[in-house]
């Protein structure tokens, strides 16, 4: 524990708690009010920890992105999965059956019969058939099938396969893409009802739409992971306010060169290189007037006004442009308590990529 900024080690990432509370109530209660089931992605976080307070708050379940992320987050009451990544291998295959074993519900995705074979293969003869949903490609051009005809094909071979059940529909939408994703599902699930399947899920998610977040007549329940932080990214897109970014990056200024210019110890391996549309690396909170211009894996370097320069030794807080990226940079986060000390956290599923 420490009882303020000072007395921590930097580079270091700082999560009020508070803020963090905050944010899953207010969505929580938006999908409430919609009529969507919440089931968060803890690939933002990667915390037991706030997983169980999503969960407490109302959310159905998590959201993985990788088995590794699952193995480390299945403790106690969170035993509501979904994987939404295409799994293949003998090795992630064993491991995921293994994991079905740890849960009361697991499910994941296939966009392509390659993938829904390997599935079938390891669990053929299971005493609980995997619920697996098809992922559709509605504009976000990552995975899944291109066409809703497709998907509907992809959904009937998931349905004849030995130890494997149909759970639904899945995507990620472009962003601000989610009439043209309703669509899409509207026209996969009315083919599959005229093949006579049912389809209990269409699942659909994203951060920087989340307040317009609805059914659509359509979506049964929404995937969301960075709105718990929030980050510069989502602030420019008038998502949220700098308030209710709740995770900072706390660093030192270890040398200023010369007067327009200072050097920080957090590089490209404490921040993110993601530039998501911006031109620098981060929001110095107290000082718009400072742009971090550049990322070397340990130096960070800040373009300051020579008329209100950092001291060395002086200690800032950023707001990164992609937070989820930070989070898996850390053993452990400090957890800033209303009483504003804090408190050392192991990120549980940090470095979990496989």
């Amino acid at each position: 524990m420490a009882d303020d900024f000072s007395s921590i080690s930097t580079p270091a990432f700082v999560v009020n708690e508070a803020a963090a509370l905050r944010n899953i109530a207010a969505f929580q209660a938006h999908c409430d009010k919609v009529g969507l089931a919440l089931r968060p992605h803890i690939k933002t976080h990667k915390l037991v920890h706030f997983a169980k307070a999503q969960l407490a708050a109302g959310a159905i379940g998590i959201t993985c992105q990788k088995i590794s992320e699952a193995e480390a987050m299945v403790v106690d009451e969170i035993d509501d999965v979904f994987i939404t990544y295409n799994i293949l291998g003998p090795d992630k295959l064993e491991r995921l059956r293994a994991l079905s074993d740890r849960v009361a519900a697991l499910s994941v995705v296939a966009d392509n019969a390659v993938v829904v074979q390997g599935l079938s293969q390891a669990f053929s003869g299971c005493p609980r058939p995997l619920n697996v949903l098809v992922e559709c490609d509605t504009g976000a051009e990552r995975c899944g099938v291109q066409t809703p005809s497709a998907a509907a094909v992809l959904a009937e071979q998931i349905s004849s396969a030995p130890g494997l059940v149909f759970g639904g529909l899945m995507t990620y939408p472009a962003v601000a893409g989610a009439d043209v994703a309703a669509r899409f599902l509207r026209e996969a699930r009315q083919l599959l009802d005229e093949k006579g399947l049912a389809c209990p899920v269409i699942s659909s998610g994203g951060s920087p739409d989340m307040w317009a977040a609805a059914t659509d007549g359509i979506i049964t329940e929404y995937r969301i992971g960075t709105y718990i932080y929030n980050d510069r990214s989502l602030v420019e897109r008038g998502t949220c306010t700098w308030d209710d970014c709740a995770g900072h990056v706390v660093a030192t200024v270890v040398s200023t060169p010369v007067s327009d210019r200072a050097i920080i110890d957090a590089g490209s391996k404490a921040l993110t290189s993601d530039l998501l549309g911006f031109s620098d690396y981060g929001h110095v909170l107290g000082h718009p007037e400072i742009s971090i211009q550049g990322l070397s894996e340990e130096h960070g370097t800040l373009i300051v006004d020579p008329d209100n320069p950092l001291k060395i030794g002086g200690r800032i807080r950023i707001v990164p442009n992609h937070v989820c990226v930070v989070s898996n940079m850390f053993d452990e986060i400090w957890l800033e308590r209303g009483d504003e000390t804090l408190v050392p956290m192991t990120v549980d599923a940090r470095g979990k990529v496989i």
